[in-house]
């Protein structure tokens, strides 16, 4: 693992795309920095950071489109699945390097609160916190990408795709507020969600049935559900779905000063969910 780590850490600066991104980052951080904290006196540069969100929209999918691939293209993804170390030491190689790359901003942040000190009020503990926070975000958007680069051979279509999700994510609340709130809509919610749930095991499992009994139970106990208690589903697709709005955990912090740590666990839980489907998506690749 440790070599593949390092040799695709040595790409990302190579190729510059890791001298890109973390120029962007600190380029774009530095401006705000500049006009909220040093010109306009505000205290907190967690404020600040709030503002370098959207550079994770078009950043991370940059430094996670090549990871699987460009590996996959050139077919030199068959030398991966033929080394002599597991999988999961072959992924976590590779999203580490990630990490490292998403991570030296995220250090040099750290200097910005003793800047802010030196000049007067400064909230060091909330301005750390909120650059852990920042970078554990940084490494969910990573490990969503580098999953949606294991699923194709082109570098377009992996960085088109990580970004419309991001995008997504970023306007989840916009969205959610759209939704509508009547039981009979989250019903119908929950039975699409459990389709994609089911065609997804289909696809990586191969196994229709077990697909199809899923669904079927599973839709079978949602619309009886429905039928015996159908408030249950009001405002079900908001409550439901409200967790995905992965920004907020950061942004409490940012604009109340609250430290979520169930939002800190739940970026941590989509880190290995996300690598885990990672890992299956190139075992399936292995075996067929």
């Amino acid at each position: 693992m440790l070599a593949i780590y390092k040799r695709e850490l040595k790409s990302y600066f190579q190729s510059m795309v890791g001298c890109v991104f973390i120029a962007f980052l600190m380029v774009f951080t530095g401006i705000y920095f500049m006009a909220y904290n040093l010109m306009s006196g505000y205290p907190c540069f967690s404020y600040t950071l709030s503002g370098s969100l959207i550079v994770f929209i078009v950043g991370i999918p940059l430094i996670t489109m090549r990871s699987f691939s460009e590996e996959r293209k050139n077919k030199t993804d068959q030398l991966l699945l033929t080394a002599p170390v597991s999988l999961g030491k072959v992924v976590m190689g590779k999203y580490l390097a990630i990490v490292t790359v998403i991570a030296i901003p995220n250090v040099i942040f750290c200097i910005y609160p003793l800047i802010i000190k030196s000049q007067g009020t400064a909230y060091l503990m909330v301005d750390y916190i909120s650059i852990l926070v920042f970078f554990l975000l940084g490494c969910v958007y990573a490990a969503i990408g580098m999953f949606l680069s294991s699923l194709t051979e082109s570098q377009i279509i992996a960085f088109i795709s990580t970004f419309g999700i991001l995008l997504v994510l970023y306007l989840w609340d916009g969205i959610l507020s759209m939704l509508p709130s009547s039981a009979l809509s989250g019903l119908v919610g929950v039975l699409i969600i459990l389709s994609v749930a089911a065609f997804y095991i289909w696809q990586m499992t191969g196994n229709a049935v077990l697909a199809g009994a899923i669904e079927i139970i599973g839709a079978a106990a949602g619309i009886i559900t429905y039928i015996v208690r159908s408030s249950l589903f009001e405002n079900l697709l908001s409550n439901l779905l409200g967790r995905l709005a992965l920004a907020n955990v950061f942004t409490d912090i940012t604009s109340n000063s609250i430290v979520d740590i169930t939002g800190i666990v739940l970026y941590l839980s989509f880190i290995a969910v996300f690598v885990f489907l990672t890992v299956q998506a190139i075992q399936k690749r292995r075996w067929s």
